[in-house]
């Protein structure tokens, strides 16, 4: 049956969907409503974040039979470095074979899997064959594999760049490579030295056990859009709330805070401000919430969404006195 995660509102989004749903073109951050325009008798459940939780780290267990440089890439997903593994197997691709039928053994879940010589090429191989995939990229096919993928295919290269390549007449690997070192820094900024490696199958990033969190965020968007200035503080406060109970769950505490506000009409914008002192109790947060909200315009201007975010991450906060304030 075609199934998405998530609310079927008006409002709604979708956060995941079967194979079957996606044949009909739902996907992921797809609106509710566009979702069942596109496929009428999709049927809606919800998240159930803390069974997700446990087989993950069920999983993460398997990977860590094999090796301990396991980096995390979300709930369902890590690279893992086998160069040199714990069960002495001189072969990545049976490594990968061996840990799929473990993750279905333990969890009745199957898995994809991509091997090759470096992160990119890993990561774009994993995507290639799902779903229940296992896709091998070997070091002598690696440049011929890049030269014929399609742009949107590549790992980091999402719909905007994409989109901003086609234009510049990139439509795959091969044309990537034909643009010199300095073209790519002109058109494509710091980023255009990755790209200009990632041409030629080049990703010296090692595989990292201890990634370090960025940042630490929460939105939401509403069932019906807000006007009211007491609906927007008080949806404010709420996140506000939020973002501070994932700060001391994560003990990760912050100077930097991005306020996002997404209007009816979907255009968006952000507010930043750092702050001297870490924000890492509710008064200091809340106060400086309110100042990036009061520099937004809100005039006539429905909010569809709200978002905080917290960056410059200092682990378990700063060792500071801080002068509190009620906020009357």
């Amino acid at each position: 049956k075609a199934i998405a995660v998530g609310k079927g509102s008006e409002r709604g989004v979708v956060a995941a969907a079967s194979y079957e749903a996606r044949k009909y073109g739902v996907h992921s951050a797809m609106s509710s409503r566009v979702a069942l325009q596109k496929c009428p008798h999709l049927i809606f459940v919800s998240n159930r974040m803390e069974v997700y939780k446990e087989i993950s780290h069920q999983i993460m267990e398997i990977f860590l039979d094999y090796t301990d440089l396991v980096e995390p890439l979300s709930i369902d997903e890590a690279f893992l470095d086998v160069t040199e593994n714990k069960k002495q197997i001189r072969s990545a691709t049976l490594i990968a074979r061996e840990i799929k039928e473990k993750v279905y053994e333990q969890t009745g879940l199957t898995a994809s899997a991509g091997v090759s010589v470096n992160k990119f090429l890993a990561k774009t191989a994993s995507d290639y064959d799902k779903p229940d995939g296992l896709y091998v990229i070997k070091p002598e096919d690696a440049q011929r594999f890049v030269e014929q993928l399609p742009i949107e295919k590549f790992h980091g290269v999402g719909k905007v760049t994409a989109k901003k390549m086609h234009q510049l007449g990139i439509q795959t690997g091969a044309d990537l490579k034909n643009r010199s070192l300095p073209w790519m820094n002109r058109h494509f900024g710091k980023v255009g030295l990755h790209y200009y490696n990632i041409a030629r199958a080049i990703d010296e990033r090692p595989v990292n056990p201890e990634r370090i969190r960025k940042s630490v965020g929460t939105e939401r968007t509403f069932e019906k859009d807000l006007q009211e200035n007491f609906e927007i503080v008080t949806a404010l406060y709420h996140i506000e709330k939020e973002l501070m109970r994932r700060m001391e769950k994560s003990a990760s505490y912050g100077r930097t805070l991005t306020l996002k506000v997404k209007f009816h009409d979907f255009k968006q914008i952000t507010r930043s401000k750092t702050t001297p002192q870490t924000l890492d109790h509710f008064a200091i947060l809340h106060r400086n919430a309110k100042e990036l909200l009061g520099q937004v315009n809100l005039r006539d201007r429905k909010i569809r969404l709200l978002g905080l975010s917290v960056s410059q991450l200092e682990m378990n906060g700063g060792n500071h006195a801080v002068q509190l304030e009620i906020d009357f």
